[in-house]
């Protein structure tokens, strides 16, 4: 983790924290950021709709029409002009602290190169839809930033002609350009939703949609902003003189000051190097990915449950290779896998009790086997049972911070990696008094679905589900972020007096305890606890 992040990821948790007790994590902003761009862009693209019709492409009409707009219909269309400028502001800062709260929590590189290269034009086309978009009012914040870009954009050789002559002189510009920036300000917002749309390809069931409460606030709050503090324009543009105090928008406008300060090709320098830099952070760092899930197709019965519970499209359904009696396999994409072993957490054939045969599921991690985590668990076990076992994820509250006696901690890659199987398992051969789950906190997994899926098997509302005869009582889960190890003392100390007062487990038998202590031998030492 570089400086950078170790400063901005306890920052953003606590944040995190304090945002999900205020408004719930169900409708905390901050695990709502991509759901809520969406949602400000949606109101940009409607409000957009309304305004055009009362837009006039001409110099002197494109002004008068926004005045009308803003003065003599403020009622409404005045105030979808506030709505159209203070959503696109929004968009800004939910696609800002989207972007840098993915790199705090360091979840941009391996296999989500992806999403995180394919934001870089979204952040650059929100940018030239917001630009062009003042441009359109025509007033003297207008004629500043056409001068300022275009004469920017003529540094490069790539026009016959400067650009930036056309706003020279008052009979330089005509009506056309108004017909090309009402093109431009259109195309550009469809190519950003494209780009949206590929933004989203490597992710399994994406949310787009924030809860309707958060969205309904949030709207709220922007009908609110446009009614107290409506946008206004500036005087009408004049070519034959310089604007000299301008009200900038600091959310689109706030790098043109630089325009003033440094040279062109200064800026191009600066603008092509964060461009880039930017685009290039997966691999600055190189990353070290681990070893990505593997199928056995022994014990592979396609039933594609592995496929439907990957948060990242990792994983297809392919016909069958092997010749046995079922018509598909699982086939893991090892680009796009994040090793976070929900496949295996998902996958029938992950049960510890097999006694048949060697305990390989269809699918799993091989950094991370089930039989070690097995042997693992079986090594804690305290012969007089009774005891609780904390399953913890790897991303959230070190182990370190839960051991004590009457305790048994193991980790995982996912709280979503563990099949409800060994819930059964620890409780009914391992004499277990409970077993607790102790994942990301609610809303902000690591790997988006661990946490959604783990509380759907144990409802028994998703299989694998945990199998009915296994006491409720004794399993417990809850979400933590990485620094909040007190309170999740806290609630295992709660959920260790509860099942204390619950009637005794039933001991495993000596034959039962002494298979288990044999296993753990034969492992050699294997994992550790």
């Amino acid at each position: 983790m570089t400086a950078l992040q170790r400063v901005l990821r306890p920052a953003f948790r606590r944040l995190d924290d304090w945002a999900s007790r205020v408004f719930g994590a169900a409708w905390n902003p901050l695990h709502n950021l991509g759901a809520l761009g969406f949602f400000f862009y949606w109101i940009v693209a409607v409000s957009g709709i309304y305004v055009y019709v009362f837009f006039d492409t001409g110099i002197t009409e494109a002004y008068d029409s926004v005045a009308y707009m803003t003065e003599d219909q403020w009622y409404l269309a005045g105030v979808m002009r506030s709505l159209h400028r203070y959503a696109g502001d929004a968009l800004v800062v939910v696609m800002v602290l989207h972007l840098v709260r993915e790199f705090a929590y360091d979840r941009f590189r391996g296999a989500r190169w992806f999403s995180w290269l394919t934001g870089v034009p979204i952040i650059l086309l929100v940018l030239a839809s917001g630009i062009t978009g003042y441009w359109l009012v025509w007033d003297q914040l207008a004629q500043y930033v056409a001068t300022a870009t275009t004469e920017w954009l003529d540094w490069l050789p790539i026009f016959g002609e400067p650009i930036a002559r056309n706003f020279l002189a008052p009979d330089a510009l005509d009506d056309r350009f108004f017909t090309l920036l009402v093109f431009l300000h259109i195309a550009v917002p469809l190519l950003l939703l494209l780009a949206l749309w590929l933004h989203l390809q490597r992710v399994s069931r994406p949310r787009i949609n924030p809860p309707r409460g958060l969205a309904a606030a949030s709207f709220a709050a922007l009908l609110a902003l446009s009614l107290v503090v409506p946008a206004t324009s500036h005087a009408p543009a004049d070519l034959a003189k310089v604007p000299t105090v301008l009200d900038l928008d600091w959310f689109y406008l706030g790098l043109y000051p630089l325009l003033d300060l440094w040279s062109h090709g200064t800026v191009w320098v600066t603008a092509a190097v964060l461009t880039l830099t930017i685009a290039a952070m997966p691999w600055l760092p190189p990353f070290r990915r681990p070893a990505v899930a593997q199928v056995d197709l022994d014990n592979c019965n396609g039933c594609a449950r592995c496929a439907e519970d990957c948060p990242f499209n990792a994983i297809s359904m392919e016909r069958r290779t092997d010749g046995k009696p079922f018509d598909r396999e699982a086939v893991v994409k090892g680009s796009l896998c994040v090793s976070c072993g929900i496949c295996a957490g998902s996958c029938p054939t992950a049960t510890p009790f097999r006694r048949a045969g060697a305990l390989v599921p269809g699918i799993e991690l091989p950094d991370s086997t089930l039989v070690d985590l097995r042997d693992r668990l079986d090594r804690m076990a305290d012969a007089a049972g009774q005891q609780v076992y904390v399953i913890a994820c790897a991303h959230g509250v070190r182990p370190e911070a839960l051991r004590r006696p009457g305790l048994a901690v193991a980790e995982l890659p996912c709280v979503g990696a563990l099949p409800p199987s060994f819930i059964d398992y620890l409780l009914s051969r391992c004499g277990a008094a409970g077993v607790y789950l102790a994942g990301c906190a609610e809303g902000n997994c690591h790997f988006r679905l661990g946490d959604t899926w783990t509380e759907a098997r144990l409802d028994r509302r998703r299989d694998p589900g945990l199998r009915k005869r296994v006491p409720r009582e004794r399993v417990r889960s809850g979400g933590f972020e990485a620094h909040q190890a007190s309170r999740l003392r806290q609630s295992v100390e709660a959920f260790l007096q509860d099942v204390r007062g619950l009637p005794p487990q039933e001991v495993p038998s000596a034959r039962q305890l002494g298979a288990r202590l044999g296993r753990a031998r034969e492992a050699g030492g294997t994992g550790s606890p």
